[in-house]
């Protein structure tokens, strides 16, 4: 009996201690007879990126451009946009809107300063779309908050800014890629190799269409009844540049304001900053700038230590769309543009030219630098490429607006002997900013 009586007790407190552990693990959501259910996503299965291998993104300064890149981002599995910083407030709430429908969820923040989204910890990498003005302010700010950077393009004002951004990504060991999306499609990086492997001879001029080779005051337009700040922040706008009354038409243009001297980012930069940069790579002249510019009957004429010739011209080019570059070497030449078609004085050079995609898309670019992002590798458009590119734009708009030749020194980054043209290489910040 007393057998059966301790057989008995033994069971009741193995039931009790079930019992007390069964109730312990349901308030703790551990209950053992219903496992939690992990999504497959989370586990990387179904083809999905599992959230410790997704590059954490957020945007600034996203209109028209940039919202087209920010597509372009978000077709990519791996990553995920979690913040928007914008001026504008209709702006901040269509790409909440976007990414929260894309999402499903509420988890998009939004952002009137572009250093509160840079504060965020778990944000890895920054698509900046702001106008030019800004382009470096915010690109340099976020290296050192620890961001990458996929940074649209003009990248910068002035030589100068050119010079600190390339450091200062160097310095930090951030990912930067310019938007120069061209580096990343097929016809004009077979043209490249063309060139750059001695397929047309001894390269001897590279040709790049600027867009524009004029150069002048951005102007004081009319003051207009100024907006709430949360309606649109005219002094964050502004940034940097001088202080001007409010304008509609200044701030749905998103565009730069000129310099000291009256230069805007403007002339040969808005195209230039593409094909300027195609030429700059064919020639492997990433890490330097021509050392002589002259204007020349229309055209905007360089020249590299090396005796390569760089001309700047907006006619004279064949049907191949926009954004046209030519490559002329000793015995051979091609051209190509934005249409993807290409032309040589060699067809049987371009028999092995592989796909044609027309039309400038950027997602090869953003892909190119997630991937980097993830290998800490460069980008095709890094930012000592973007800032030599940038730089030989800057010293041609110079030369253009003093309408004479100008001799650059790239060792030394200044103009030689030439204290006028050097004025331009800089520009006063408005208080408080600094870079």
């Amino acid at each position: 009996m007393d057998q059966i009586r301790k057989s008995n007790s033994r069971k009741t407190a193995t039931e009790l201690s079930r019992r007390k552990f069964l109730t312990k693990a349901t308030k703790a959501g551990a209950l053992l007879a219903f496992p939690t259910i992990i999504p497959a996503s989370a586990l990387g299965k179904n083809g999905s990126v599992p959230p410790s291998e997704r590059i954490v993104l957020g945007g600034i300064g996203i209109g028209n451009r940039g919202s087209y890149v920010l597509g372009c981002f978000l077709a990519e599995e791996d990553v995920q946009f979690v913040a928007i910083c914008d001026v504008k407030a209709v702006r901040r709430k269509s790409i909440k809107a976007r990414a929260d429908s894309k999402y499903g969820n509420k988890d998009c923040s939004m952002y009137r300063d572009f250093r509160d989204l840079l504060a965020r910890e778990d944000i890895d990498a920054v698509l900046c779309a702001t106008g030019p003005n800004s382009h470096t302010l915010v690109s340099i700010t976020a290296a050192k908050a620890g961001k990458d950077v996929y940074c649209e393009k003009p990248c910068t004002k002035n030589i100068s800014q050119s010079l600190i951004l390339a450091d200062v990504f160097r310095r930090t060991g951030r990912v930067f890629q310019c938007g120069t999306q061209r580096r990343s499609l097929p016809n004009f990086g077979y043209a490249v190799d063309l060139a750059r492997l001695g397929r047309l001879g001894k390269l001897q001029t590279v040709y790049a269409h600027p867009g524009g080779l004029g150069t002048k005051m951005s102007g004081w337009a009319k003051a207009d009844p100024e907006p709430d700040k949360e309606v649109a922040d005219w002094d964050m706008y502004l940034g940097t540049a001088a202080w001007r009354p409010f304008n509609n038409g200044l701030l749905r243009n998103g565009f730069g304001f000129e310099k000291g001297g009256g230069l805007t980012g403007g002339g040969c930069l808005e195209w230039g900053s593409h094909c300027v940069d195609l030429c700059q790579w064919a020639n492997d002249a990433d890490d330097t700038s021509p050392i002589e510019y002259e204007p020349v009957n229309g055209e905007l004429h360089a020249r590299y230590a090396n005796g390569v010739k760089l001309v700047m011209r907006n006619k004279g080019w064949m049907a191949m769309g926009s954004c046209p570059v030519r490559f002329e070497g000793e015995t051979d030449w091609v051209e190509t543009g934005d249409n993807a078609n290409m032309a040589s004085s060699s067809p049987e050079l371009l028999l092995d030219r592989g796909a044609k995609i027309g039309g400038y898309p950027a997602n090869f670019h953003v892909r190119d630098f997630l991937d980097a992002v993830k290998s800490r590798g460069q980008t095709r458009a890094n930012a000592d490429a973007a800032c030599h590119a940038h730089i030989t734009c800057h010293a041609a708009n110079i030369a253009l607006y003093l309408n004479r030749k100008v001799h650059y020194d790239p060792a030394k980054r200044e103009f030689i002997n030439d204290d006028e043209a050097n004025r331009f290489r800089s520009e006063a910040l408005r208080e408080p900013w600094r870079i």
